[in-house]
């Protein structure tokens, strides 16, 4: 299957399916949508590290941008100062970013609220960021405790962030639509008054019935 054929399959599929089928251990905490959210964010992960509060090279990542691309900040979590805002977002967006994923607060919450383009964040704050660096370009970066390497997928929805390997990609879509199938079939026993309970011997899965 093709990377974009990858990508066009996993926007189909939720977070928690997805952490579900990666033994629950990666995945995001504390980052959360600010935009309108229509579906979900999937792109290649263009990673960046930076020190607190500064976004110089936030700036420079910018115009690394490829289509599809997801940009992920590694703000170190600091809420005290946004590095990020509505031109930066627009910027990022008519460059043909699936969207921009920071760990650490944002501004401008407003319009970026109002817009589509897809923007995670810990925190909105109206403080403005230093712009002195230093920082670095895709390397490995950690996100809300979830480590992300240059050129994974990243999946962002109402839940939350996960990102895992282009190379596990199409087995993990295997089992992830073997879940939703599963999950599928509990929720019309429900609405058919049948369900037998989640830790029933037969109805019992481990890693569903949420």
């Amino acid at each position: 299957m093709q990377v974009e054929q990858l990508m066009d399959a996993f926007r189909a599929l939720s977070t928690p399916l997805i952490s579900d089928n990666l033994a629950r251990v990666p995945g995001a905490i504390g980052l959360k949508p600010f935009h309108q959210v229509r579906g979900a964010m999937v792109g290649r992960a263009l990673t960046v590290k930076t020190r607190a509060g500064d976004n110089q090279f936030i700036h420079r990542a910018l115009d690394l941008i490829r289509p599809g691309d997801v940009v992920v900040v590694d703000g170190g979590g600091y809420e005290g100062r946004a590095l990020v805002g509505e031109i930066m977002t627009s910027v990022a967006a008519a460059r043909g970013a699936a969207g921009i994923v920071i760990d650490g607060a944002i501004r401008d919450s407003g319009p970026i609220g109002r817009s589509e383009f897809p923007c995670f964040a810990r925190a909105a704050v109206h403080l403005g960021p230093y712009k002195d660096g230093p920082g670095a370009i895709n390397i490995p970066v950690s996100i809300g405790g979830m480590v992300v390497s240059p050129g994974d997928i990243v999946v962002g929805d109402e839940d939350g962030i996960v990102a895992f390997p282009l190379e596990s990609a199409a087995g993990l879509l295997v089992v992830v639509r073997a879940q939703e199938a599963r999950e599928a079939d509990i929720m019309l026993s429900i609405r058919e008054n049948r369900y037998e309970g989640a830790y029933s011997q037969k109805a019992h899965h481990p890693q569903g019935d949420r």
